[in-house]
């Protein structure tokens, strides 16, 4: 839990999480016995979260957050199923850190240095565009441009700002983005993670046990990941005023 002296100004309530429908997760035939220590119980067939240990996940992950974010760490958001890509999308633009929203590309983090080529290929055929130097190009050459251009911000468009390997991902349901999850465990890269009833969590950092389908819980979670990330920039940003302030007093 957070300390009293961080000040931190995020939290999330109970009805917030209840009103969200946070609390249900798969039906209980489909659960994973791993994330028994989360369940409260089953209603219909379909099992219940301890919404008390969900809210304390989540503070959690927010101080995890904003303490990477303070050290100028990066976290990449990750969701590209239909429920989350823009959600995932619009809150990683909002805390100004990179994203994948519509397919996680194996080797993402594996094979970083690929990747990077790739990034660097958009972000140079993007100037040049802007610059109109692919003017000279006839029409036919443009277009193909065009769609070079189009399918690399598909798949890497939203990491043009990670300029490494993260410091770690959040994820928003770690079985469709399998993929991601084992290559950040393969390289010990932490990872933040809603996690449903029917999932294995034993290769999550963070697990924050809750509802992955529902809209409301995507989008209340990962904006509380979003905030966290704002707040600890705004605590990035003072220590280093205070550093110069102190470098020219000196």
């Amino acid at each position: 839990m957070p300390k009293k002296d961080d000040k931190i100004s995020i939290d999330v309530s109970l009805e917030e999480l209840m009103e969200a429908g946070c609390h249900f997760g798969h039906q209980a035939r489909r659960w994973h016995p791993k994330m028994a220590p989360y369940i409260w119980g089953q209603k219909d067939g379909v099992h219940i979260f301890d919404l008390d240990k969900t809210r304390q996940a989540i503070l959690e992950a927010v101080e995890m957050v904003r303490k990477l974010a303070s050290e100028g760490k990066s976290i990449i958001f990750v969701g590209t199923k239909k429920q989350a890509y823009q959600i995932i999308t619009e809150e990683a633009v909002r805390a100004g850190m990179p994203f994948v929203a519509k397919r996680w590309l194996g080797g993402t983090l594996t094979n970083w240095k690929q990747l990077k080529l790739s990034i660097n290929k958009l972000i140079d055929l993007k100037m040049k565009r802007d610059a109109k130097e692919l003017d000279k190009y006839t029409k036919k050459e443009r277009i193909l441009i065009d769609k070079e251009i189009d399918k690399l911000e598909k798949f890497v468009g939203g990491l043009q700002k990670l300029t490494g390997l993260p410091d770690a991902i959040f994820v928003v349901d770690i079985k469709r983005e399998e993929s991601a999850v084992r290559e950040a465990f393969i390289l010990n890269i932490p990872v933040i993670a809603i996690v449903d009833s029917n999932c294995n969590p034993e290769k999550i950092t963070k697990i924050i046990p809750g509802n992955d389908d529902a809209i409301r819980t995507i989008r209340l979670i990962t904006s509380k990941i979003a905030d966290a990330v704002l707040e600890g920039k705004i605590k990035n940003n003072e220590q280093k005023a205070k550093s110069n302030e102190t470098k020219l007093q000196s």
